[in-house]
């Protein structure tokens, strides 16, 4: 029988409840659980989050769990609420069981994984590619036998334990591993809400029938009915209220001889209930509890030598009533996280104190200073630079390793024990960035408006104002975030002109998403900022330096310095790591010049690096601007792949800032490819979510695609509204529309409007001088002019965008030359042209477009054919991905570290993949693969 602790068990003293099930009314949640194991069974995975209040069952639930899956391999760690933020220390618990595969991973998976557990001596390392180290540590383990992960009050897991395991939770597919996490409901957590999105069960209070069945069990004696149904009702069905209820409660108030107290003594707070178990103990047993409670790690030899110091016999670990509350073996272990809280607060402040000290003393300086430290901090009475110093070199300890959860709470609590108020409020201002780096903006804030007012020195400042408005850019709110980082770079001169021009550059990315008329003022804190010498400009200098320039119309020297600043990382160099802060803009200096073969180096290269190296962060902008080439490139299919994984890597690591520059590509693809009613159904929405103040950039891009889904279907007028509606004004540098405004106004009458657009491109197209740039300028003047110079004009564009990746672009320059042939009675000529745009479009998917193309070939009396199917068209997103990478000769670990998956997921999907293509090989299928080649005007 299982022991009474089990909320839902039977009681062994009940005799009469024996034969009672120990998961009373709990078929719903059972299934569920079984689901999860059989999944695992069945070769695939299976995740579950349990979510309800204390309480009502869910460490039962992992119990049931643990004991159905005996062919498992069984892992389980859980949170504690006094638990100290120790960076990874959750993980390291859970992974205890497999790390003797560990040398098999391979090298940055085992560097960072080493480094999170203190194992190896290394820089800190991502948290993602720790999360890709775990995930490979479970799989392997699981290609021998199953496993099965249990994760018990995961709102209390320390946070980059948490993060990373819903990162692993989110890749699991075909690896025979199941996750199963219990956590409290989504108004009382904290660090759990990276579980969102997984699949979930709400855990509730039992039925009413089977709170009375087990309220009887618990009791062991007859209950009335009235009294069952009464604190059934009391206790909203809660498992752990009613067996803890029965056990208080009185025979004769059971029976209904006596009323019961209203309310109920526990008054709705499960806490006092334990507390008078506690203080019903003798003094060295509830010291001893005390002791168990302020030491989170559960190590029993610390525990049992910290009591002697305190002269503490053992036996007080067995004083009658001290096993309902604890276990002892084989690791210290309260029954219930609310008994731990109950422990703690019941004893006083001193006492607490005490024990830390204690805990303290036992704890070896060398193996684990961290812990040491914070037990010193507990037990400080008040501020003590000392402990504070030793805080602070935790917190170095803990960024090392990645922790920088962990390192804002130890700096945290050493600025709580400084004596100094400047000192403290440095230590406050370096646990805010320490904050904002773990993704934690709400709380950098807070922080930083207690340190800001109390900073005396003027770098300390400009370094509060610059992380308010990093914070504020994390938060999204670009126009105060643009405002903030101005000030910040002003803050910074003359003393720190490096951090003053790294900080306008931050300032430039942030506002060209925002509404704000800021240009002016931009330009002037450039100006007003040292120059650097040519010699000793770095990246940052030369973006920041280029896109003033541009701003001022200086178009030849901006262009020649963002040029300057993009070439090296296009030209197959290494990303050096003082352009990870600036990726966006880079990418924006690359889309500003037209420059299209730099983006597609980038796209190539940049995103496999930074896989390689478990940049997650840069990974998510990097994957942005692949899936941008790709659609402009109208590579639909890999965008479609490329959409699916930024989108579940950003839901996986929590990076979700990104997520809204994929819903822009998302309406961007859909557009190219004229699914009108998709189209315009996302645009409607975006339209609805961007209509606050400070989202003119997003704005400018829904009118953007709109205006391409208009020129597709050749409504004209349509298309010249929102293309005009899509042009940057002054505060947004960009001129991508200008094209799009011409066609459109050429072909509804409003030359003027088109020969407006055309005057405010030409500058910056000839600055550019790039294929691309060229390209569209000609293109557009031969729009605009007359019979004798038109064809120059549209020979030219052609020549300039064959040279180009954008095919859409050509295709387009095809179609309107076409066009206009037709309209000159050339209709030999115009079938070529329109030939070539006609199939362009239609191999690319882009229906709109084709249907213009096919309707002007049918006026010169052709008809066009269809395209069939190519290869990727019968596969999946994910299929197609893996397929093309196997088809490159990479193994399955190869494919499923560049993909954040594991490599049983890839042997998955690739069964699926060679029954789909009827292939038997990596070989066939990289044939096959050749055989749907790109064509030959997209190479």
């Amino acid at each position: 029988m299982p022991p009474l602790w089990r909320f839902l068990a039977v009681p062994a003293r009940a005799e009469e409840g024996r034969g009672i099930s120990a998961l009373l009314g709990r078929a719903v949640e059972t299934g569920a659980l079984g689901g999860v194991l059989a999944a695992v069974r069945d070769g695939l995975s299976g995740v579950l989050v349990l979510r309800g209040e204390a309480g009502v069952g869910k460490t039962s639930l992992l119990d049931w769990a643990a004991e159905q899956a005996g062919d498992m391999q069984v892992a389980r760690v859980a949170g504690a609420e006094a638990e100290m933020d120790m960076g990874f220390a959750g993980l390291h618990q859970l992974l205890i069981p497999f790390l003797g595969g560990l040398e098999g991973l391979p090298a940055p998976q085992r560097q960072a994984l080493g480094s999170a557990f203190g194992l190896v001596a290394g820089p800190p390392p991502d948290r993602f590619l720790v999360g890709m180290a775990a995930l490979t540590v479970l799989t392997d383990a699981a290609a021998a036998r199953p496993v099965l992960c249990l994760i018990d009050d995961a709102q209390w897991l320390n946070r980059v334990s948490i993060e990373v395991l819903g990162f692993v939770a989110r890749r699991l597919y075909a690896d025979r591993v199941g996750m199963v996490f219990a956590t409290r409901t989504r108004q009382e957590e904290d660090r759990a809400v990276v579980l969102a999105g997984l699949q979930e069960l709400t855990v509730g209070g039992l039925a009413e029938e089977a709170a009375q069945e087990l309220l009887a069990a618990s009791a062991g004696a007859r209950v009335d009915r009235q009294v069952s149904f009464r604190i059934a009702a009391d206790t909203a069905g809660n498992p752990l209220a009613l067996v803890e209820l029965a056990t208080e409660l009185t025979a004769a108030e059971l029976s209904g001889a006596e009323p019961l107290d209203w309310p109920l003594r526990f008054g709705g707070r499960l806490e006092e209930l334990y507390r008078s178990q506690v203080r019903s103990l003798s003094g060295s047993t509830q010291t001893l509890l005390l002791l168990a409670a302020a030491d989170p790690t559960g190590e029993p030899a610390l525990i049992w030598n910290a009591a002697g110091n305190l002269g503490i016999d053992p036996e007080a670990g067995e004083a009658a009533g001290a096993e309902r509350l604890v276990s002892w073996e084989p690791r210290v272990r309260f029954r219930h996280p609310l008994i731990r809280s109950a422990v703690y607060y019941a004893a006083s402040a001193a006492a607490r104190r005490g024990a830390h000290q204690a805990l303290a003393a036992v704890t070896d300086p060398e193996v684990d200073p961290d812990r040491r430290a914070w037990h010193l901090a507990e037990a400080a009475a008040g501020p003590d630079e000392r402990v504070a110093a030793e805080l602070e070199r935790s917190a170095d300890r803990a960024r090392g390793r990645g922790g920088w959860g962990s390192g804002a709470a130890f700096l945290e609590r050493a600025a709580a024990l400084t004596p100094d108020e400047g000192h403290q409020a440095r230590r406050m201002l370096a646990a805010a960035e320490n904050r904002l780096a773990a993704g934690e903006a709400p709380a950098a804030r807070a922080l930083l408006s207690l340190a800001a007012p109390r900073l005396a020195d003027a770098p300390a400042r400009a370094r509060a104002r610059r992380l308010e408005g990093q914070s504020l850019y994390a938060a999204g709110q670009m126009p105060e975030a643009t405002s903030v980082l101005l000030d910040a770079a002003r803050m910074f001169q003359p003393s720190e002109n490096r951090l003053a021009r790294d900080t306008l550059l931050d300032a430039f990315v942030a506002a060209q998403f925002s509404g704000g008329a800021w240009m002016a003022e931009f330009l002037g804190a450039v100006r007003s900022a040292p120059k650097v010498a040519d010699s000793r400009a770095a990246l940052a200098d030369l973006l920041l330096d280029g896109f003033a320039a541009v701003g001022e119309r200086r178009y030849a020297d901006g262009a020649a310095l963002l040029r300057q600043a993009i070439v090296p990382l296009a030209a197959g160099q290494p990303i050096p790591d003082d352009a990870l802060p600036h990726l966006m803009a880079v990418g924006q200096a690359a889309g500003l010049l037209y420059d299209d073969s730099a983006r597609y180096q980038m796209e190539r290269r940049w995103v496999a690096e930074l896989r390689g190296r478990g940049a997650i962060a840069a990974l998510l902008t990097a994957i942005g601007i692949q899936l941008s080439v790709q659609v402009q490139e109208g590579r639909f299919t890999d965008a479609e792949a490329t959409l699916a994984e930024g989108r579940a890597l950003s839901e996986a690591t929590g990076y979700r800032a990104i997520l809204g520059a994929y819903t822009w590509q998302e309406l961007w693809a859909l557009a190219r490819q004229g699914r009108e009613a998709d189209t315009r159904q996302l645009a409607a929405r975006m339209l609805r979510e961007y209509a606050g103040p400070g989202k003119r950039y997003e704005v400018l891009r829904v009118h953007g695609a709109l205006a391409t889904l208009e020129l597709g279907l050749g409504d004209y007028a349509a298309a010249v509204h929102h293309a005009l509606e899509a042009l940057p004004r002054e505060n947004i540098l960009g001129f991508a529309a200008f094209a799009d405004v011409v066609e459109a106004g050429t072909r509804c009458g409003e030359r003027n409007t088109a020969a407006a657009a055309l005057e405010a491109f030409t500058p910056w197209a000839l600055a550019s001088g790039t294929d691309l740039a060229l390209g569209l300028l000609a293109r557009s003047r031969a729009l605009l002019a007359d019979d004798d110079h038109a064809e120059a004009e549209y020979r030219l564009g052609v020549h300039h965008l064959q040279r180009c990746r954008l095919v859409p672009e050509l295709a387009r320059a095809h179609q309107v030359y076409g066009e206009w042939l037709r309209r000159q009675r050339r209709r030999r000529d115009a079938r070529d042209q329109l030939r070539r745009a006609f199939e362009m479009f239609d191999e690319m998917g882009m229906t709109a477009f084709a249907g213009r193309a096919r309707a002007e070939l049918r006026a010169t009396g052709e008809r066009a054919r269809p395209r069939s199917l190519g290869t990727e068209e019968v596969l999946t997103a994910q299929e197609a991905q893996i397929a093309r990478l196997a088809a490159e000769r990479l193994s399955n670990r190869e494919i499923a570290g560049q993909l954040f998956i594991s490599a049983r997921t890839v042997e998955y999907h690739l069964h699926k993949v060679f029954r789909k293509l009827d292939v038997t090989s990596r070989v066939q299928l990289a044939r096959t693969f050749a055989d749907h080649k790109t064509p030959a005007w997209q190479d």
